[in-house]
């Protein structure tokens, strides 16, 4: 029997259905609760579903970054996975001739498809975690470079400050000021605008900012686990310190995870700190535009 297959732009009616396949490939970790970024994915840019014989198999979602489109989702559930669906969504998510990137997974045949749909793999990214009771420093003992130089997780809701006491804490309070810094920097550091999608995050539950002259961190804690990202810096110094200071400021966590590409200065330097890499996707873009040594993705938002 042939399978029919129609793709179309997601609807109210079809979040069940769309969460349904979230839940399965378990990308919800890092979200106890809603709002969550398949919500800011609808709200700030596309999501698009695929119906197989009638029946919500798999979706795909994009958010926009200035002229930069970045694919933060395409899953198809495994039965599914011949019927054609994943292309079909690609082919309607994804603008043709436009900069684009997407954190490709160990899945050969979605590289394959997005090497077809323009896009070219620039390094691995590294999804690092600093694990036990992350007390202790994230700084390593050695000298920093100059400037030259998606498993699942759970957790429950609980305010930043509970997580941070002491002074660090004041230097994350999560003011307009700081926000519409990092927003202005992050626009410079990461490829393009996303003021609406940041401010968004910096609202929820849990989420600081820090922003200096030259360097920005988002920080987000759910539960004892917190999130670094995105951050950037205008050098690679830049960016180094806003993490590391990012780091030190979730001192009460009992886990930090950050996703680095492999070609940035922070890599060696937490690895020599103690952190360890859990899991492994590669950052593909259909332009070389990122500086990739100067800048620390969000898991989820890009």
């Amino acid at each position: 029997m042939t399978e029919s297959v129609v793709v179309r732009t997601a609807t109210e009616a079809d979040v069940p259905g769309l969460r349904a396949v979230a839940n399965h490939f378990r990308l919800l970790g890092r979200w106890p609760v809603r709002p969550d970024f398949l919500d800011a994915e609808r709200d700030f840019g596309a999501v698009v579903v695929g119906e197989v014989n009638g029946t919500i198999a798999g979706f795909g979602a994009t958010l926009p970054r200035g002229k930069i489109t970045h694919l933060g989702d395409l899953f198809v559930l495994p039965d599914r996975q011949s019927s054609g669906a994943g292309r079909m969504i690609l082919s309607r998510l994804l603008p043709s001739g436009a900069p684009m990137m997407t954190f490709a997974s160990a899945d050969l045949r979605a590289l394959a498809l997005y090497v077809r749909f323009g896009m070219r793999p620039r390094c691995p990214l590294l999804y690092l975690s600093r694990p036990g009771s992350g007390r202790g420093s994230a700084r390593p003992s050695q000298s920093r470079p100059s400037q030259n130089g998606r498993a699942a997780r759970a957790g429950s809701e609980a305010p930043m400050g509970a997580a941070l006491a002491g002074p660090e804490s004041d230097r994350f309070a999560p003011g307009a000021r700081d926000v519409d810094a990092a927003v202005a920097l992050d626009a410079r550091i990461s490829g393009g605008e996303r003021a609406a999608t940041l401010g968004w995050f910096a609202g929820l539950p849990g989420v600081t900012v820090r922003a200096a002259a030259s360097g920005y961190a988002f920080v987000r804690v759910a539960g004892d686990k917190a999130v670094i990202g995105p951050a950037g810096g205008d050098t690679p110094q830049d960016c180094v310190e806003a993490v590391l200071e990012a780091a030190d400021a979730c001192s009460g966590a009992d886990s930090v995870e950050i996703a680095v590409p492999g070609t940035h200065p922070l890599l060696p330097l937490l690895l020599d700190a103690g952190w360890r890499i859990d899991d492994q996707d590669t950052l593909m873009t259909r332009e070389d535009f990122l500086r990739l040594d100067c800048y620390v993705p969000h898991p989820d938002l890009g």
